[in-house]
């Protein structure tokens, strides 16, 4: 089968590589029919994450058909169209059994090369999975539409997480694709004001579109100021870090009121200096969101009804074998795209 292989370290070629074995027991044979380039893949190809080890084939936020069924499929069968949760994780493990299973141990992500493991991803014309993470895609929903849930679920679980009323303020900071996502899930759940804060205006038109009441552009705006005065002075009630570095978390927990809970859902960083006495001193609850726990149907479901829209983040739309160059502009950041989504 044609794969787009990341080979080394900023080398990505599409080859022809091996077909994945047929399938074990309990799972199916997909063959792929969309899969988006995710900012963790495009940052992971330069090796600064570790966790794109070479050879890998990357890619998670994925669609397509079954084509075969393993040993003891019954659910599912040929011919369905589905998408997949990004981490593929043991059933039997203790935090599974408790509803974590993002949390579980030994679990893997798929596309994903850290030292621990290697689990080859859905930049290939075929992909072998396990069924328990499968869920199955509306008549109505596209393959494209259906590669957009995994990020659309992160922000999900991160607004689920929070704890959001109706009314509350509530702040996002980093306007990228999940930034967004979290915008709009925000305005869904009923809080007023939504800020956003970023530092590219195209960013923070996107997240207008996309549902925000405010948008501070931190380069040169005062985001403490303009979000104090949208919110009597005291701050937000509920934050959302989506960036990952030193200083969009110090610029958050400035922006939130005393007592408020500021959610952190980028990575970005490894480490970051962390505010520890405002956090003390203010009684700021920190919360860390990690990938997804169970909101794949609900966010199907929302695309389906038109509840949550995702077309407008779809920039672009390219054949598998035109991959590598579309790495390229987005890791230099040639050109304003949000999600592009490559078709084997």
């Amino acid at each position: 089968m044609k794969a787009l292989v990341l080979e080394e370290y900023n080398k990505l070629v599409y080859k022809d590589v091996d077909d994945p074995h047929p399938p074990t027991p309990g799972e199916v044979l997909l063959r792929v029919k969309a899969c988006g380039i995710c900012g963790s893949d495009v940052h992971g190809m330069d090796g600064s994450t570790g966790r794109r080890q070479p050879p890998i084939i990357m890619g998670h936020e994925a669609s397509g058909v079954i084509v075969r069924t393993g040993e003891g499929v019954t659910r599912w069968k040929e011919g369905d169209r589905v998408t997949f949760d990004s981490t593929v994780y043991p059933l039997d493990d203790w935090y599974t059994l408790h509803g974590q299973y993002n949390l579980s141990e030994g679990r893997e992500v798929v596309g994903v090369s850290p030292k621990e493991y290697k689990r080859h991803g859905a930049f290939a014309e075929y992909l072998a999975i396990p069924q328990h993470i499968l869920h199955k895609i509306p008549d109505n929903v596209t393959f494209e539409q259906a590669a957009t849930v995994e990020p659309a679920a992160v922000a999900a679980h991160a607004v689920r997480l929070s704890g959001v009323r109706v009314g509350d303020s509530a702040v996002v900071v980093g306007s990228g694709m999940i930034g967004t996502f979290i915008v709009s899930l925000l305005k869904t759940a009923g809080a007023s004001p939504v800020i956003a804060v970023d530092v590219d205006d195209a960013k923070l038109n996107k997240a207008s579109h996309y549902g925000a009441d405010i948008t501070i552009n931190a380069k040169n705006q005062s985001v403490t100021e303009i979000i104090r005065a949208h919110t009597k002075g005291r701050g937000a009630d509920i934050g959302f870090e989506a960036v990952g570095i030193s200083g969009t978390l110090g610029g958050l927990i400035d922006a939130l009121r005393k007592g408020a809970t500021a959610v952190l859902v980028g990575n970005l960083s490894a480490s970051v200096d962390f505010p520890l006495q405002k956090v003390v001193t203010s009684e700021i609850k920190v919360l860390g969101s990690c990938a997804i726990c169970g909101e794949y149907e609900i966010v199907l479901q929302m695309i389906s009804t038109g509840a949550l829209k995702v077309d407008d983040m779809i920039s672009a739309v390219a054949p598998l074998s035109e991959g590598a160059e579309w790495f390229r502009k987005l890791y230099h950041k040639e050109g304003n795209y949000n999600k592009v989504i490559l078709s084997p």
